[in-house]
Parts: C-alpha cells; structure tokens; sequence
C-alpha cells in the first residue's frame, strides 16, 4: 500500500530533486527575507540607535556632571583653604594687637603708679618739711625762752628785752649748729 501511494505521488509530478530549491519557493523566501529586512533597518536599527545615543549622551552627561561636580568641590576646597588661611591671618592680627595694648595698658598704669608714687613722696617731703620748720619755731621758741632765764641766772638780770634775748637765742643756735656741723664731719 504504500507503494502505492508513493508511485500515486510521482505519477502526477515529475520527479523533483529535494536538493534543489522550487524557484516559487525561493522568490517568497527572499521577498520575506527582504520585508524582515526592510522593517529591521526601517524600524528596529533606528531604536537601538536611538538607545545607543541615549545611553551615549546620559553617560557623557553623567561624566560632564561628574567633572563639573569636581569642579566646583575643587573650588569649594580652595575657598575654605583661603577662608582659613585668612581667619588665620586675622586672628595673629588681633592676637599681636591685644598684645600690643596690652603691653600699652601696663606701660599707662606703670607711668601713673610713678607719678603716684612721686606725688605722694613730694606730698610726704612737704609734710616732713612744714614739721620740721614747726619743730624749729617750737624749739626756738623754747630754747630761747630757756636760754634767756639761763643767761639772766647766769648774769644775775633778768633779760626781758626781745631785741636782746633775739640776739642772744640767734648765737646760741649758731653756736649748735656749727658745733652738730663739726661733729658730723
């Protein structure tokens, strides 16, 4: 039975090689070969080119942000150095400033514990002075007074004028005071 189908299906056709391709066959192939290919290069290369250029241009976005981003931090940095560096600067400035007043303020408060001082020993040398000016009055004035009762005892009169008990105290004291002048040399 199946010969006889086989030689049914020859009978009608000729007998065609299986190797050699149907010319009918090969045109359909090659006109859906060249529809397939017409809508791979009309519609499908375009789309991976533009995904090609889009992820191209994101990359190189990214990279130029990248470089821009350093840039600007490179930049923040050198003003954060300049900034510090002239906080540095300004803060040697105050420091050598307030040393300087400082140094100012001592040399003000030394020049008016000086004169302070100055004053209150020219104060103390006029005190000392005005007593002792009073002490020779008084001393004068008693020695004087004892002189002339001792010279009238002596003499055996009493010396009751001024002028004369003056003169006679005046000698008296030159007399010490040349004598305490030999004894200190």
């Amino acid at each position: 039975m199946n010969q006889l189908i086989i030689s049914a299906a020859t009978e009608g056709k000729e007998a065609a090689n299986p190797l050699v391709p149907n010319v009918w066959e090969m045109g359909v192939v090659l006109v859906g070969f060249a529809v397939l290919l017409y809508i791979v290069v009309k519609f499908i290369v375009p789309m991976f080119e533009k995904t090609f250029a889009e992820r191209a241009e994101a990359i190189e976005g990214g990279i130029a942000k990248a470089e821009a981003a350093q840039a600007e931090a490179s930049a923040a940095l050198e003003e954060y150095k300049q900034q510090l560096t002239d906080a540095r600067a300004e803060a040697n400035r105050i420091r050598e400033e307030a040393r300087a007043e400082g140094a100012q303020i001592l040399a003000d408060l030394k020049a008016k514990a000086a004169a302070e001082s100055a004053r209150i020993t020219e104060q103390a040398h006029a005190a000392i002075e005005s007593e002792r000016q009073a002490a020779v009055v008084s001393l004068r004035s008693e020695v004087g007074t004892l002189a002339t009762t001792l010279a009238g005892r002596i003499v055996g009169e009493a010396l009751t004028d001024d002028q004369r008990a003056a003169r006679v105290v005046d000698r008296f004291l030159a007399d010490l005071e040349t004598q305490s002048a030999g004894a200190a040399k």
